[in-house]
């Protein structure tokens, strides 16, 4: 099923979880309102990909259950017992950039599990602030005829590992806010390109301020947070001090 992480490192719950899962297809059925039944059956084969732009119910209720794989569940995205989605990292929480040693961190301790490669079903404008900081902006959609589908990589997390990212992202300052986003996440045994369309949340640049570095880009975004795009990016500890992130974001769309 979905590219994870080895599931015979039983020190990582999610994975282990992931593991035993990918021996079974969850079929879900819906009885209405506030009823739902899970069947679990083995099978050798995968139902077909649902049509870009949906997710079955299959697709679903598989991803809610990695999230609760743990036995443990969150609120903070909605009604009580709601369990977390999965995240969608575009920037430089992804492989290979400054700030995914927090991923690896909590995938040590069980608390993250990298899918696969995902990118955005919906055309997103991202840009680069200050620092060459990367941004995805929550805009309507005729405002961002220049944006693309923005290609990442897909983590499932527990309830401590959003925490941490919300923390990192400085949620509850204004910084980014956490919103719902569809993904198509890459797949195992559906051949090249096999992909599932997926709820997810990402980290958008506040509204507070979207539109303003929306403007200071010249309205026009990328693709991927690339290298090449990162280049000349400044960590957090080498910025100069005394500003805060909101006071870096006023002077570079100010300017």
């Amino acid at each position: 099923m979905m590219m994870v992480a080895d599931g015979r490192q039983a020190g990582h719950p999610l994975r282990a979880w992931v593991h035993r899962a990918r021996l079974k297809m969850v079929c879900y059925k819906w009885d209405g309102p506030g009823q739902s039944q899970l069947d679990w059956r083995h099978t050798h084969h995968q139902p077909p990909p649902p049509p870009r732009g949906s997710s079955s119910s299959s697709d679903q209720i598989f991803i809610r259950s990695i999230r609760t794989a743990t036995g443990r569940r969150q609120s903070s995205m909605g009604a009580a017992g709601d369990p977390a989605p999965l995240v969608f990292t575009y920037g430089t929480l992804k492989r290979g950039f400054s700030n995914h040693r927090l991923l690896e961190e909590l995938s040590a301790s069980g608390d993250a599990t990298l899918v696969g490669p995902a990118v955005t079903s919906a055309r997103l404008p991202l840009v680069c602030g200050p620092y060459r900081v990367p941004f995805l902006l929550n805009l309507p959609v005729p405002a961002v005829a220049a944006a693309h589908r923005v290609r990442g990589e897909a983590y499932a997390v527990t309830p401590r590992g959003l925490a941490r990212l919300d923390e990192l992202e400085g949620v509850a300052t204004g910084h980014y806010e956490r919103l719902p986003v569809q993904v198509e996440v890459e797949v195992e045994g559906e051949g090249e390109g096999g992909t599932r369309v997926v709820e997810a949340i990402a980290y958008f640049a506040h509204r507070s301020y979207a539109g303003d570095l929306w403007r200071r880009s010249g309205e026009e975004g990328v693709p991927e947070y690339t290298h090449g795009v990162a280049a000349g990016y400044v960590r957090r500890k080498d910025r100069p001090q005394g500003q805060t992130f909101l006071d870096q974001i006023r002077v570079f769309v100010s300017s």
